[in-house]
């Protein structure tokens, strides 16, 4: 009896090769001192100076100030995954050639786009353990809503997501990085993603309407009320179509 140990090259399946390709790209976003930064450092460190802080900065609520900052700071931490870190990981790809030479591979565009995808669940899941932990550890005491929270999650994923793959793919490296890192900090000081809506004054009716506010108060109704609000849901849905399609347009793979 012979053995047949004749080589037989193929591609592996397509969803081995998706599990292969998100669970490189999350090894390589976290291992990025600046992504890594931004991800999971910054929101530990605005979630405890705004509790610790919040007496000296005069801030009242009609609830605890933990269970406020926490539903902020975890959509804080998907705009930091599904915007930032994207765009700058995507603009410099683009720039090396590295999505160029992907797409030479067995592994297909929507492949490329499940494995990124895949990332940004990682991680993402990552930054709710870190905290959610740290909330608990400092009171927060969560009113349940957890499907609301959910959804709030996955619509605000789609929705950064797309915007994030719109401005790395019209953008070079360098301009992505910038714009990228100035639509952050634009967002964490006035974006009403961290502080309600409500702590802006009548600029709080715009800042609901913008993908960041949106993502903030859904996770508020959520975890503070125990709510799902759904006109937020609404308009991150809103959100990720638009972007989906404009980015559908004018992504440049090289």
């Amino acid at each position: 009896m012979t053995l047949d140990l004749s080589p037989r090259p193929a591609a592996a399946p397509l969803p081995r090769q998706v599990l292969a390709h998100a669970g490189m790209e999350a090894r390589l976003m976290l291992r990025n001192g600046e992504q890594l930064l931004i991800a999971v450092v910054i929101p530990v460190i605005v979630l405890v100076g705004g509790v610790r802080g919040a007496d000296r900065l005069g801030l009242d609520y009609d609830h605890p100030v933990v269970d406020v900052f926490v539903p902020g700071v975890l959509a804080l931490a998907v705009m930091s995954t599904a915007f930032t870190s994207l765009a700058i990981a995507t603009g410099f790809e683009r720039r090396y050639g590295v999505i160029k030479w992907l797409g030479a591979s067995p592994l297909p565009r929507t492949g490329l786009l499940a494995g990124k995808v895949g990332a940004l669940v990682l991680v993402e899941t990552l930054q709710v353990v870190v905290v959610v932990g740290v909330g608990l550890a400092l009171g927060w005491d969560p009113a349940g809503g957890w499907a609301g929270a959910l959804l709030a999650v996955v619509l605000g994923t789609a929705a950064f997501s797309s915007l994030g793959l719109l401005v790395a793919g019209v953008l070079r490296a360098e301009a992505t990085l910038a714009v990228a890192n100035l639509v952050y900090l634009l967002l964490l000081a006035g974006g009403a993603v961290v502080l309600p809506a409500s702590a802006y004054g009548g600029f709080g009716d715009l800042v609901r309407w913008l993908p960041s506010g949106a993502l903030g108060e859904a996770m508020r109704d959520a975890l503070v009320d125990g709510t799902v609000g759904w006109t937020h849901l609404l308009v991150l849905a809103g959100w990720a179509v638009v972007g989906a399609a404009l980015t559908a347009r004018t992504f440049r793979w090289e």
